[in-house]
């Protein structure tokens, strides 16, 4: 909004001026301008203070951002700041008065001038370059021109020699700038220079390693052979090595093969031993054949078979520590006594019968599976379930047609919402204990024994029967016969009480 002008009229109060109203409505606009309420663009912002030639934004850490419109720049007296970039219109230098730090990378495109010295991180601070080729200042704080550094080494290397000496001849020197140092052979030694590469060469006269030569007459001390090759015999002190034999100069000396320290002696090969072979301990490996018997203290190994070799002695099979004894295939025993625990990982079969996993199983057509204690003995079921998917005939699963169950043990159906049901063949009577099931009647077990009906804890004996509300020739309940048809002899809580009962309606 452009600024907007209070006509006050031509003279004092002649009434040519804005009235009151309009005139403080322009103040109000231009009140409205100065502060920024309108937010428009020629404004000062609220957050932006104006005083004592300082320009401060209201905010608190808040950024004063002074931007140009377009290509524009930003001119604080004769400096000009266009993007990153700072000039002067006024000069072509621009002077910072204080100390400068950059934590950047500082690039000069132009030439650079200091004043004083150039100090780095570390080292001696530089003052000039100077050019010198004799370099007799000895400065530490002037740096050497290229054609400087080149003028001194040049004359330095004219100037030196190289001394050397032999074994014999005495002292010898060679000027590097003038002479030329030759290395020359000698007996069996060749020299050859090709480039920079000097060969020192060994010829046909000298013995080398890799070479065939033949000596003869040579007395070697302490020598180290590594891969020989020896024809005919060879004697090594009282040792005679022939072919593929060793044998002892010494008239019936033993043959003695020893290693050193722990070391042991291996026979890598087949090997065949005539007469006896007596050893200490033997630690062999690979694979052995012997023909005929082999007796190992008192075992026998012949052919297939492992036998003791003192009468009557047990033959033990047994592993060290944890180890087990692993037998591979079937085998074949006869009337084996096993004491222990016996673990057998698979399928375990005895005659008709088949035990794998937690089951056990008759393998013959139809054949059944009896488990039949020793005279009184019992057969115990443990878990606190049994189940029975089938028909349970007591007989089979103890004598005398009685099964036992262990305290706590019960009998339950392993489907949800099955019967139980325990039946007899023709007319016997289900008995448990001393009380007789038969048919649909429960009757004691027990001459003149009492029939009792208890419940565990506070539960009651519920009958669930019809009921009816009338009573014969009486009419209703409430108005009962003077005498009943009978009464029922019964105890309860152990007392014998009657019971009254009348005719069904």
């Amino acid at each position: 909004m452009a600024r907007q002008n209070i006509n006050i009229g031509s003279s004092a109060n002649d009434g040519t001026g804005d009235p009151l109203r309009t005139a403080f409505d322009k103040i109000n606009d231009n009140f409205i301008e100065l502060y920024g309420a309108d937010n428009d663009i020629n404004t000062l912002d609220a957050n932006m203070d104006v005083n004592n030639y300082a320009i401060t934004t209201g905010v608190t850490n808040g950024d004063v951002t002074i931007t140009p419109n377009g290509t524009g720049s930003i001119k604080l007296g004769a400096m000009k700041f266009v993007g990153t970039t700072m000039s002067s219109d006024d000069s072509s230098q621009i002077t910072l008065a204080e100390n400068i730090q950059t934590t950047g990378t500082l690039n000069v495109s132009g030439a650079t001038t200091l004043a004083t010295s150039l100090t780095l991180a570390s080292g001696s601070t530089v003052t000039s370059i100077l050019d010198e080729d004799a370099m007799g200042s000895d400065s530490a704080t002037a740096l050497a021109t290229q054609q400087s550094i080149k003028a001194y080494v040049d004359s330095q290397v004219t100037a030196q020699d190289l001394d050397f000496q032999g074994d014999s001849g005495g002292a010898l020197a060679v000027d590097l700038d003038s002479q030329t140092f030759t290395i020359a052979g000698g007996t069996g030694i060749d020299t050859a220079g090709s480039g920079q590469t000097l060969t020192v060469n060994i010829d046909s006269t000298v013995a080398t390693l890799t070479g065939t030569q033949t000596l003869s007459g040579k007395t070697l001390t302490a020598p180290t052979i590594n891969a020989a090759t020896m024809t005919g015999t060879v004697t090594v002190d009282s040792l005679s090595f022939a072919d593929n034999t060793i044998t002892t100069n010494a008239s019936n000396a033993n043959l003695e093969l020893t290693a050193s320290g722990t070391g042991t002696v291996e026979l890598l090969s087949n090997t065949n031993v005539t007469g006896t072979l007596t050893t200490a301990d033997i630690t062999t490996t690979g694979t052995h054949t012997v023909t005929g018997q082999s007796d190992i203290d008192y075992v026998r190994i012949k052919d297939n078979k492992i036998t003791t070799n003192s009468t009557n002695a047990n033959l033990e099979l047994a592993a060290s520590g944890t180890g087990v004894i692993d037998v591979k295939n079937a085998m074949t025993t006869v009337g084996q006594t096993i004491t222990g625990t016996v673990g057998i990982t698979g399928q375990l079969d005895v005659d008709n019968i088949s035990i794998s996993g937690n089951g056990i199983i008759a393998t013959n057509s139809g054949g059944g599976v009896n488990i039949n204690p020793n005279a009184s003995g019992q057969v115990t079921i443990g878990g606190t379930t049994v189940s029975v998917p089938g028909t349970l005939l007591a007989g089979e699963l103890y004598a005398n047609n009685k099964i036992y169950l262990g305290s706590g043990a019960k009998i339950q159906s392993a489907v949800t919402n099955e019967d139980i049901i325990l039946e007899t063949l023709g007319t016997g009577s289900v008995v448990l204990d001393q009380v007789s099931i038969t048919d649909n009647k429960i009757t004691t077990h027990v001459s003149n024994a009492d029939l009792q009906l208890d419940t565990d804890g506070t539960g009651l004996i519920d009958i669930l029967t019809p009921t009816q509300t009338t009573v014969g020739s009486a009419g209703g309940a409430n108005a009962l016969p003077a005498t009943p048809t009978g009464y029922i002899k019964i105890k309860i809580a152990g007392t014998t009480r009657v019971i009254p009962f009348y005719d069904e309606v």
